[in-house]
């Protein structure tokens, strides 16, 4: 058994975002090829990035089939920021090496920097499968998979690590935040409890405010919460889950400054950029509302409820063909929205097309009239208990 290191999630983020240096050289092909080489390693690690990727280059002219090489490349023009095209070069170093762990998880983290986290949860898959017991992927796939809002599977990476890692904080609070978004808050208990007997942290704290807004002990999840993000301010998520609580008990101005510090820690945060996104369309700055809600879309790209703000910035910005065809996406893949329905039968009544419109608004007061008799008929047990 080995006994994981205890650091805290922000931590394991931000050694995961320091790429690794160049892999090491397997082959030499021809005359002068080392020189090259080495002079590149030596660009690379002294920081003359631009030397670096320029040798590199040159010598995947003569040897495009040196994946080793090209995946140097790659994390040369990470570090140089240049992520769409350090992915192109991952992507073909690994036609050549498929199953190489570190490639797959330096691809894995240059979609993560860019926030195209659908796409960094495939590789994260493909590498979790190759080294099921490795903490560092297993962590950053599950913080993927949060974020993408699929807490059942983060549980599911994640659960095999206790025996492995038993007194790992990151792990053991990544499964806490795993189970409460699951609704599973007792199996969520026990692994605060385990934080808790260290004493104070900013992880306990943030777990103790979350299962606070669950039962929504509002006060109490604020108070929790602030002290998280005093105690760190860069703890993934923390921001957002104070704004929230901070939205709820009425303090909207304090909730908006919280949104946008967890952008200064995750510009991709799905929940800032959405909250962000509403409160910018309501003041009626629709291009930077629009541009906070792209940036949501690009984490959850069918999220109903996103897809819908941006439809209604359209219709806002007098795109009502663009908002036409949105909507009617949306109430084809989700026909029981009936705010979307609704939408789009203003959009129709918009674009003269009256009888659509009286479709569509007819279709948006029978689906709320059937949400209300499903909600009266939960409750029906309810009421026949207490008489």
């Amino acid at each position: 058994m080995r006994l994981g290191t205890r650091y805290n999630l922000h931590q394991v983020r931000l050694a995961l975002l320091v790429l690794s240096l160049p892999l090491g050289l397997a082959a030499l092909w021809a005359d002068g090829s080392e020189v090259h080489l080495r002079e590149a390693n030596a660009a690379y690690q002294s920081g003359d990035l631009a030397t670096a990727i320029r040798l590199y280059r040159e010598f995947l002219k003569d040897f495009p089939d040196a994946a080793e090489i090209r995946s140097n490349l790659g994390a040369a023009l990470v570090r140089d920021g240049q992520f769409a095209e350090a992915i192109a070069e991952y992507n073909l170093a690994l036609r050549k090496m498929p199953n190489n762990p570190q490639v797959r998880m330096n691809l894995a983290l240059a979609y993560y920097k860019l926030g195209r986290l659908p796409e960094a949860v495939q590789d994260l898959q493909v590498l979790h499968k190759l080294q099921p017991l490795e903490l560092k992927p297993a962590l950053l796939l599950a913080d993927c998979l949060l974020e993408t809002n699929h807490p059942r599977q983060a549980v599911e990476v994640l659960s095999p690590l206790q025996e492995e890692y038993p007194d790992d904080h990151a792990a053991i609070y990544a499964l806490g935040m795993a189970l409460l978004k699951d609704n599973r808050t007792q199996e969520a208990q026990v692994l605060l409890d385990r934080i808790l007997r260290d004493g104070e942290s900013a992880e306990s704290e943030f777990l103790l405010g979350q299962s606070e807004l669950l039962r929504n002990d509002i006060k109490a999840s604020v108070a929790h919460l602030g002290r998280a993000v005093e105690l760190n301010p860069k703890m993934p998520w923390a921001h957002t889950l104070y704004g929230q609580a901070l939205k709820l008990a009425g303090k909207l101005e304090e909730a908006t400054a919280q949104f946008y510090e967890e952008l200064k820690v995750n510009p991709y945060d799905f929940t800032a950029n959405t909250e962000i996104g509403m409160l910018l369309k309501q003041d009626g700055k629709l291009d930077e509302s629009l541009a906070h809600i792209v940036l949501a879309l690009q984490v959850r790209p069918n999220d109903p409820g996103v897809l819908y703000q941006r439809a209604s910035i359209h219709m806002a910005q007098g795109l009502t063909e663009q908002a036409r065809q949105e909507l009617e996406q949306i109430v084809r893949d989700y026909p029981s929205f009936s705010e979307a329905h609704a939408a789009l039968a203003t959009v129709y009544y918009r674009l003269k097309r009256g009888a659509d419109g009286d479709r569509e608004a007819a279709e948006a007061r029978r689906v709320r009239e059937e949400a209300q008799r499903l909600l009266e008929e939960k409750r029906k047990p309810a009421s026949s208990e207490k008489q």
